[in-house]
């Protein structure tokens, strides 16, 4: 098969459908469903979930919740810094981070917080662009805890917040209600499951359906535009993962169609599906997994775990649209031609797109 042009995975949004804001309620967002045996897409709301799934299915959801990692503090010269926290390294008082000026801020450069409540030193720059600061703090509390006292949530960069004064509901409303707070491991959220409330959850268990948990540590790359030409030059992000060893049986022993909430736990599930099938795969059922994942999904993969699919609108040229467009048509390219059109009557109807925007259900 020739290579795919990245092309073929751009379009053109009006910038009023990026979503700024959550919908009032969680559950009040707008809901494409898709159903890929009859061809057909219909419009509903997310509330009405419940009217496409049935006794036995699970969710398999990522709990990850996320870090407020945004931490602004000044060089000793007044200079202002923001210091992004990636990823913890081997050293627990070492963060991976981006730093911003970077190209002002060289290995020995110093930062800290007006309030006295941490330092920062780098200590090296990455060949990515990241930088590796090393954090004292008062009274040596960790710096997970100084971020939620005082760091800005992650929002992406298409949604505006000149200043903070919307932290408050975005601590909320940038979370899953069902995202575990003591893994504070991602720093952009899983969004489709931010359409789901406690209440629509206690409706689907009521019908029997039931959740499975997968824990993907969801990093920036999530962001990262496709640049290359063609979609098999771009070189995919990795991520760490947590597969409890219930998870792994429900994926094994399925009661009914197993539904993935978000691109990234469809990411997660089939990256451990495929290893699965490799000679050197884990022979313990009872065991739980941790690895990462480094699976590109584009078409025309052929997927291993996942019936069905919960996702939002994605971003032009990204590696979710490559997924999505497999999901649409596994084993083909069809689906390129068919998340297309989806899209078009998607911008026609003005569902609002990205990371607080409208849902869709692939069936």
């Amino acid at each position: 098969m020739a290579p795919l042009a990245t092309d073929l995975f751009d379009y053109d949004l009006p910038a009023h459908l990026i979503a700024q804001a959550p919908a009032a309620r969680r559950d009040e967002s707008r809901l494409l469903v898709v159903d890929r045996a009859k061809h057909t897409i219909s419009h509903r709301t997310f509330r009405e979930l419940g009217n496409f799934l049935r006794a036995g299915d699970t969710l398999f959801r990522n709990n990850a919740a996320v870090l407020p990692a945004r931490l602004h503090a000044q060089r000793p010269t007044g200079g202002q810094v923001e210091c992004f926290l990636l990823r913890p390294t081997d050293d627990p008082l070492t963060w991976r981070c981006l730093v911003k000026p970077g190209k002002k801020l060289p290995v020995g450069a110093i930062f800290a917080h007006s309030s006295g409540l941490f330092r920062g030193e780098i200590v090296a720059k990455e060949s990515d662009g990241s930088a590796q600061v090393r954090f004292t703090t008062r009274d040596s509390v960790p710096i997970t805890a100084i971020a939620n006292q005082l760091g800005a949530v992650p929002l992406p960069p298409y949604i505006a917040r000149p200043d903070d004064s919307h932290r408050v509901e975005d601590l909320e409303r940038y979370q899953t209600v069902y995202a575990n707070r003591a893994r504070q491991v991602a720093v952009a959220a899983p969004t489709a499951g931010l359409h789901f409330t406690p209440e629509l959850l206690a409706q689907l268990s009521a019908q029997g359906i039931k959740p499975a948990e997968v824990t993907l540590h969801v990093g920036l790359g999530t962001f990262k535009p496709i640049l290359t030409d063609t979609i098999e030059a771009h070189e995919i992000h990795r991520e760490l993962y947590e597969l409890p060893a219930a998870t792994r049986k429900a994926l094994a022993q399925p009661t009914g169609r197993r539904v993935a909430i978000g691109t990234t736990t469809v990411r997660t599930i089939e990256d451990y599906l495929g290893k699965q099938a490799e000679p050197s795969a884990p022979s313990d059922p009872n065991a739980d997994i941790f690895d990462e994942a480094g699976l590109f999904i584009y078409p025309p993969y052929n997927f291993r775990g996942i019936d069905a699919l919960v996702t939002n609108f994605h971003q032009p040229r990204s590696t979710l649209l490559c997924l999505l467009a497999a999901f649409l048509a596994p084993g083909s390219t069809d689906g390129i031609a068919w998340w297309r059109e989806i899209y078009a009557e998607a911008i026609a109807r003005e569902y609002r797109f990205f990371s607080y925007g409208d849902a869709m259900l692939i069936l």
